[in-house]
């Protein structure tokens, strides 16, 4: 793991330190992140499997009844019979947050509805199957909606999940270790430089030492000197 490039001295450290200290805790709040939008995730999940087994199920009778109206009658008559809307409508779009991740909220009004019958067609021509058809997407509509809300909730909790992972794992496995072998860079450099200040300490007590006996037999020696004379 490459270090930082910094000068060895105290002062860098401390700095060093406390961005290794930041990152710990940036490291454990996206993990805690990470783990919440798992949860939240896996609950928007379980609840589109199980939206969606109800609409595909309810999407294959729709098709099965539109296949027997399709046998039994003409196609310029189903043309006619289903060229007006049953309703019409408008689609808002809110926003609300989920953990930190803004996600649509879909919601249908209904502008105007059918006939009195809610069909727009008469019945003298169509077969039941059609009836049953349209009546089926209608009651479904309000469920398509919601699974398409809760597709992109989970398409966006998904690409947010990803990309706290992401950061999560910079954290740990290239800042905070790279971090650490800076500290210890650093703290073995100031090392050596203390045993050098020592050692030249040391080896400045001794030169002094030496120095002091020598004057202290050049003054004995002058003494005697003096002494014989």
């Amino acid at each position: 793991m490459a270090e930082l490039r910094v000068n060895p001295t105290r002062m860098e450290l401390k700095k060093v330190q406390a961005r290794y200290v930041t990152a710990r805790r940036g490291h454990k709040l996206l993990k805690d992140k990470r783990d919440e939008l798992m949860k939240k995730f896996l609950e928007v999940v379980r609840e589109n499997k199980e939206l969606r087994e109800r609409v595909e199920t309810s999407l294959a009778r729709v098709h099965g009844s539109f296949s027997i109206a399709s046998a039994t009658a003409s196609p310029q008559m189903l043309k006619e019979a289903l060229i007006l809307p049953k309703k019409e409508g408008k689609l808002e779009v809110s926003y609300r947050n989920v953990m930190s991740v803004t996600v649509p909220v879909f919601s249908l009004q209904v502008l105007s509805e059918g006939g009195a019958d809610g069909y727009n067609y008469g019945m003298a021509f169509t077969s039941g199957e059609l009836d049953t058809a349209a009546w089926e997407l209608n009651s479904i509509l309000e469920d398509m909606v919601k699974l398409a809300e809760l597709e992109k909730t989970a398409q966006m909790l998904a690409e947010e999940i990803e990309k706290t992972r992401r950061r999560v794992n910079a954290l740990e496995y290239i800042m905070m270790p790279r971090y650490l072998e800076t500290i210890k860079t650093i703290k073995m450099k100031l090392e050596e430089n203390e045993r050098g200040n020592t050692t030249r300490l040391m080896k400045v007590k001794d030169m002094m030492l030496a120095q002091q006996m020598q004057q202290a037999q050049t003054h004995a020696a002058d003494e005697v000197s003096s002494s014989s004379i």
